[in-house]
């Protein structure tokens, strides 16, 4: 019998079945870091854009997280000043994909499949993801099946110029009191030009720009917002659900998907035709 939406929200907050391995990308020549399961092989991963000022420790739980449901996921931190290309963080992204699909991660041998690759990120880093699915779709060979993010925000050039070229997935969280960058001229702007048919726009309850990272770190002595735990639980596992469905085939989430939840619930939603 399949699950309630309910059901799969409150088994997606909780960590998954694999032990999770962290390790880092400066091994391999990019900054960064990157969470695996402890084994796999033709495995589905995720690249991570930080968002302004931000250092990838800030969202490690979110990635371990995703690494425990059998997703790896890694992050550069690279543009972390205050004035980052975010052209520059889009290609670093795409080369973070480069490196764990080509890399034997782990003393066991992960491995990841090139056919199974995501994007996400928070705030610029969230805008920087959507121009690195633009770059990859307007390729001969394109890989990205899936985009998510979480306060997206603008960026240069315009993220919402890029999403017109994207048809893939997406999966755009808005926060309810994002003072930063507001969603009406950035979530939601982006998930309106969306090139794509699949594409659904969410808002956070009660959640701030900064509410998906994790810890203390300086740049909240002047930019609104702070973590907060039910924001970080939400994006935890509707990321988990999304890129589960759209990376590795399984419709066990997708019920989860298509249902308002508690704190959550969708603004916008287009699905592709059947």
């Amino acid at each position: 019998m399949a699950s309630k939406p309910k059901q799969l929200l409150a088994e997606l907050t909780h960590p998954g079945p694999h032990e999770v391995l962290r390790g880092d990308l400066a091994l391999v020549g990019l900054p960064g870091v990157v969470f695996t399961p402890r084994a796999g092989l033709g495995l589905p991963a995720v690249a991570f854009g930080h968002g302004w000022l931000q250092p990838p420790d800030r969202y490690q739980q979110l990635l371990r997280h995703l690494a425990s449901w059998g997703i790896v996921a890694a992050a550069p931190a690279t543009q972390r000043g205050p004035l980052p290309s975010h052209r520059l963080l889009a290609a670093d992204l795409l080369t973070t994909l480069d490196v764990v699909t080509t890399v034997r991660l782990g003393p066991d041998g992960i491995s990841v499949d090139p056919a199974k690759l995501g994007l996400a990120g928070h705030s610029t880093g969230g805008g920087s993801a959507v121009l690195a699915a633009a770059q990859d779709a307007r390729s001969d060979s394109p890989r990205i099946k899936a985009v998510a993010t979480i306060t997206a925000a603008q960026t240069l050039p315009p993220a919402t110029e890029s999403a017109t070229v994207i048809t893939v997935p997406g999966l755009h969280l808005a926060a309810e009191a994002d003072l930063v960058a507001p969603a009406v001229a950035h979530a939601e702007a982006i998930a309106g030009a969306w090139g794509g048919d699949d594409v659904q726009l969410r808002f956070l309850g009660k959640a701030s720009h900064l509410g998906v990272t994790e810890g203390r770190h300086w740049s909240q002595l002047f930019m609104h917002g702070k973590p907060h735990r039910k924001t970080q639980q939400l994006t935890r596992a509707l990321f988990t659900a999304f890129f589960l469905t759209h990376l590795t085939g399984t419709d066990k989430y997708r019920p989860l998907l298509e249902a308002d939840v508690k704190r959550a619930p969708i603004e916008r939603e287009e699905e592709p035709a059947h």
